[in-house]
């Protein structure tokens, strides 16, 4: 979904305290920051440490500006006034007696004011950066002297455009595609889907690390991107007619949306398999794309020895802040139909709050399992651990998974597989074991930031690698279930998912086994 960048989870800044020290105020102004150690919060439900990424649970729309800047106002105000308009600096001093340093960066400060505003951005995306990015070598490089150095080259410059250009080219050297800076246009459509609610063509896009090419995950259900036949795995290549080599998931996804009724034509390359691809231009008319993370529908099944049981199968097609108690919910009224076995749909989710996540996790497990091992920039292992956790039910469980399945869904995934509560079915799933932060800065953009790295309970790597399932599931019919679902019947198209085909045959052999026990 274009308001859903499929590769960043939810997350809080890092606070930081500054002091102002003004020295020869008639030549230079200077600034004394003393930066905080990462304070990890904790959430009551689960046990360990957890990460700030991690723990938020206030909704997108509840952000504030970070407190980098309202803790610290002196410092972009001085910055702002241009201070004797020649240059200003930073004094900087870490708290660790361990990691004390002293650093004064120099930069000039821009007479033009578009420029001046992108330079006090740089220095709160900088400063966060400096103490929350996950690799505290910033790519093998001086992110001290990149500071100063992007100053240099933004002085110049007479744009917003040209002066974020800057911003973004010094990020991309960390080498992390997922930490990146988004204007606040972009970042007030990014709050968009947190209401469900949106006006597009229903296209969840994203960034291939390895290619940088933008390509399609997933597409909403009935939507016109998948009326047009637009399927995951096809690169964009073009929006009206503009080439995307470059653009991010977040500025092609402001491109796609606009207001209902209106058209824009994308063009697309589709591979359909070794030596057959193609390349195609539609015309997709804007539509109010209505998203709910749940469906689900209850499938009758009859047994070897001819029973007739019932598979519940529920799809998540997204972790948005209501999903755990969406499928508790749904869980329990199967429950009270007689359900007697379950199928989990994660296929084409490219997920969004870690939380949510985590909290699906434990609608399937009991005790204090482990749920995720998270890594910190020090290298520390942190596990986050249920506390004291009761399934709602017991019943045999398979996952689903393909190769839109990323970041929570990945976690959900390994967390109900290497706990032993479920088998995976399907294609190997996206590779995202990367956590992200979000924070909105003092011109209304929001600066992401990978603060952490993740691990399966069972300490698989899933960055860039993906999870394998435990049985693979040849792809006849790649189609999400519809919405329309729900209506507790099993549908035509769940009958023909040749992978939900090999779920049920899973299941047959967990209650097979359960019953010779």
């Amino acid at each position: 979904m274009e308001t859903f960048c499929s590769n960043f989870d939810l997350g809080s800044s890092i606070p930081f305290s500054v002091s102002k020290s003004l020295i020869n105020p008639t030549s230079k102004s200077f600034f004394s920051c003393r930066f905080s150690p990462l304070n990890h919060g904790k959430t009551p439900r689960f046990k360990g440490v957890v990460p700030q990424a991690l723990s938020r649970k206030e909704p997108i729309e509840q952000f504030k500006k970070n407190d980098f800047l309202e803790k610290n106002e002196n410092l972009v105000k001085w910055v702002g006034k241009g201070f004797v308009g020649l240059a200003a600096a930073l004094s900087l001093c870490c708290n660790s007696p361990a990691l004390a340093e002293s650093l004064t960066v120099a930069f000039p400060v821009s007479h033009t004011p578009e420029v001046n505003t992108v330079q006090r951005t740089l220095i709160e995306a900088w400063g966060l950066i400096r103490e929350t990015f996950v690799d505290p070598t910033f790519n093998h490089q001086d992110w001290d002297l990149k500071l100063q150095q992007t100053m240099v080259e933004m002085f110049p410059l007479r744009s917003e455009d040209a002066a974020y250009s800057k911003v973004r080219g010094m990020l991309s050297t960390l080498g992390d595609p997922y930490t990146r800076i988004i204007s606040p246009k972009e970042y007030q459509s990014f709050r968009i889907g947190s209401d469900g609610n949106l006006q597009g063509v229903g296209l969840f896009v994203s960034v291939e690390p390895n290619t940088g090419h933008l390509v399609v995950l997933s597409c909403v259900e009935n939507s016109p991107a998948a009326r047009a036949g637009i399927r995951e795995g096809d690169e964009l290549l073009e929006i009206n007619g503009e080439r995307l080599d470059g653009v991010d998931s977040e500025a092609a996804a402001q491109k796609l949306r606009g207001r209902a009724g209106t058209i824009v034509t994308v063009k697309v390359h589709s591979d359909n398999g070794p030596g057959v691809s193609g390349y195609k231009e539609v015309k997709l008319p804007r539509e109010v794309i209505k998203l709910s993370p749940i469906s689900s529908a209850i499938i009758p099944h009859k047994m070897p020895d001819g029973r007739l049981l019932k598979t519940g199968y529920v799809k998540l097609s997204s972790f948005s802040q209501s999903a755990a108690m969406d499928m508790e919910n749904t869980i329990q009224e199967m429950e009270t139909q007689g359900v007697q076995s379950y199928i989990l749909d994660l296929r084409n989710n490219p997920a969004s709050l870690v939380t949510a996540g985590l909290d699906v996790a434990q609608i399937w497990l009991d005790g204090d399992e482990t749920l995720v091992n998270t890594i910190d920039r020090d290298g520390n292992m942190l596990p986050i651990s249920m506390v004291d956790g009761h399934a709602v039910t017991h019943d045999p469980l398979v996952v689903l998974v393909n190769e839109g399945s990323a970041s929570a869904s990945e976690i959900l995934a390994g967390a109900l597989h290497d706990n032993g509560r479920a088998i995976l079915v399907g294609h190997k799933t996206f590779g995202k074991g990367k956590i992200q932060s979000v924070t909105q800065l003092h011109d209304g953009s929001a600066l992401f930031v990978t603060v952490a790295k993740y691990l399966s309970p069972a300490l698989h790597d899933i960055d860039q690698v993906g999870i394998t399932p435990d049985v693979q599931c040849t792809v006849d019919m790649l189609n999400s279930p519809k919405d329309t679902f729900k209506n507790k019947s099993a549908p035509s198209s769940l009958e023909a998912d040749s992978c939900i085909i090999v779920a049920e045959h899973e299941l047959d052999i967990q209650k097979s086994e359960g019953s010779a026990s």
